[in-house]
């Protein structure tokens, strides 16, 4: 780009430049008074330059951080200021010519380069200076990169791209609605989509074949370290005429193909392993495992049905056994059950197996000699074992799975150079909602019962399986897809086990009642997360750090103010009263 503030790129310069007249502009990183000598460090998206003079007035009153444009001639720097940290580190401008097109603020509310280290809320005040900051800047870049890439791989799956609504009707997803209030239809709602769920049905119904869109998804729930308050993005997909193992496939190779080309971490490959939701709660207490941890649950109830320690006796107990820590310090079990009660539990029983077979340990009191030798026989142990105990009436898997990945931690069983993939499936069509006494959709109400209308009919609710699956990463999700129900008779039958009248559907979701009456396909898809796939890539902790302004945990624009008070004008032509907090 060629114009009055640059023909050149400050941070593309070269050695081909030496001797060349340039004009390029870009912001004062830096200003160093070396004796009287003044040096200037500008920066631009593409790196930094170093900036002299033969008049060091021209210097004068600019700023940290202004816009400037500078002319001058590029030349070779004195061997030993050579700078090998940048890419420009042997050539300098000596400048002729300095505008400046913005001055800054003489006091900057962090230094650029350290804004990383600043609070999260000082930082979002102040995005677009943290966004100057090269590592931030450079996550957003790679971003842009990681979009572009998936959208060249669903061109070349002749995958066709299709914009859908961002103002439809509410639905119940799973999550609450950002609700929009009309001003031409007096006391109605518009509700921004959770996903394009129904739309990209609809569009399989209208006969589009394949169809995918960068999707921005919308859900009033609370911010984690793996999921940001209010918007994320999602590559959405769905084909039609096609079976579950079809859209494994297709995700299969996304997954794949992204990982690979955008790192050199050794990758599982396709196809990978799949495991039921059953399966995954009973060996790993979790629906989203981590597979490089080596560690198992081990289901103990049966052999503690009738034992006289009250505590595992009429509730799960699951065990985790772990070998080669019996000379682990007192303090290093201590520290474990501190995390234990942490999470919720009483603390953490555990029983340490010495080079007899005898047993170690706060519980080995109250076991009998019988169940001494069950535990050894089921959970396989030896000398040096260590088996830890978890007991609770409705939570042992779940409790277990985190004692299991803050085992897999500590123990550093994890190799942090592995991405491995699973898919989890069948999951549980229904769950019981105990306030309300009602079954409730566990997962995605549009999902295809296995076994079709026969097994809504036929099997209590919290035995219907959902056709219905997870891609999970290395403990985190990263998709969730199904096969669709595409059969009117199917859908009014699963949505009454949930409490809902056939005019219940034709009110909430009369697009697709009605689609479903006109030769809906059987279809299929899966939408992966963008954010928590670009976090998982950059080997971020925090997703925020992957989107260019996020909203903070609290779920507040702090660089924009929102949300904000709207005036009583504002309010009245979309019929709303904003009543008193009190």
């Amino acid at each position: 780009m060629n114009n009055c503030y640059r023909n050149c790129y400050a941070g593309k310069l070269n050695e081909d430049y030496i001797g060349k007249s340039v004009t390029t502009c870009g912001f004062v990183e830096n200003i160093r008074d070396h004796g009287g000598v003044i040096f200037v460090d500008l920066r631009d998206m593409y790196g930094v330059v170093q900036l002299v003079s033969n008049d060091d007035t021209i210097f004068d009153g600019i700023t940290k951080e202004s816009s400037i444009t500078v002319t001058g001639s590029v030349r070779k720097r004195d061997e030993d200021d050579y700078n090998e940290k940048i890419s420009t580190g042997t050539i300098e401008i000596l400048v002729d010519k300095l505008t400046v097109l913005n001055l800054a603020n003489n006091v900057l509310p962090f230094e650029i380069v350290t804004s990383t280290n600043v609070s999260e809320d000082v930082r979002l005040k102040y995005r677009y200076l943290d966004l100057r900051n090269p590592k931030v800047k450079n996550n957003i870049l790679f971003r842009a990169k990681v979009i572009n890439y998936l959208r060249n791989k669903m061109n070349d799956m002749d995958f066709v791209e299709i914009q859908t609504p961002i103002l439809t009707a509410s639905s119940p997803e799973g999550a609450r609605d950002f609700i929009v209030p009309s001003r031409k239809f007096h006391g109605k709602f518009y509700a921004l989509p959770q996903a394009p769920q129904q739309f990209k049905q609809l569009l399989m119904t209208a006969g589009f074949d394949k169809y995918f869109q960068i999707a921005p998804c919308f859900r009033d729930e609370d911010a984690r370290s793996d999921r940001i308050y209010g918007e994320f993005y999602q590559l959405d997909l769905e084909m039609s005429f096609v079976t579950e193992e079809d859209v494994y496939k297709v995700g299969e190779k996304i997954f794949y193909d992204t990982f690979k080309e955008f790192t050199n971490k050794k990758i599982s490959e396709p196809p990978f392993k799949r495991i039921s939701y059953k399966e995954s709660m009973e060996k790993y207490g979790t629906d989203k495992p981590d597979l490089r941890n080596p560690l198992e649950l081990i289901d103990l109830t049966e052999e503690f049905s009738e034992t006289e320690f009250k505590p595992f006796r009429g509730v799960t107990v699951k065990g985790i056994k772990v070998d080669g820590i019996a000379n682990k310090s007192n303090s290093w079990f201590n520290d474990l059950v501190d995390y234990a009660k942490s999470i919720g539990m009483p603390g953490i029983g555990y029983i340490t197996v010495m080079e007899d077979m005898s047993f170690k340990g706060p519980i080995d009191k109250f076991l009998t000699d019988y169940e001494r030798e069950d535990l050894i026989k089921k959970a396989n142990l030896v000398p040096d074992s260590v088996l830890f105990f978890i007991a609770d009436r409705k939570n042992a898997c779940k409790l277990a799975g985190l004692i299991r990945d803050e085992l897999g931690h500590r123990l550093d069983l994890i190799d942090k150079n592995v991405f491995e993939f699973c898919i989890v499936n069948d999951f549980p069509m229904y769950e019981w909602n105990e306030e309300e006494e009602k079954f409730d959709f566990t997962h995605n109400p549009f999902s295809m019962p296995k076994g079709g209308l026969g097994s809504l009919e036929k099997l209590n609710p919290d035995e219907i399986v959902a056709n219905q699956f997870d891609f999970v990463l290395n403990g985190v999700e990263l998709a969730s897809g199904a096969v669709r129900n595409h059969d009117l008779n199917i859908m009014k039958k699963a949505f009454s086990i949930a409490g809902y009248t056939e005019d219940d559907l034709k009110s909430r979701f009369k697009g697709l009642y009605q689609a479903f009456s006109f030769g809906a396909p059987p279809h299929a898809g899966m939408a992966p997360g963008i954010d928590r796939m670009i976090m998982m890539l950059l080997d971020e902790e925090n997703i925020r750090e992957t989107i260019a302004f996020p909203m903070s945990a609290s779920g507040a624009d702090l660089m924009m103010g929102a949300p904000t008070i709207v005036s009583e004008a504002q309010l009245r032509e979309v019929h709303i009263k904003v009543r008193d907090k009190n």
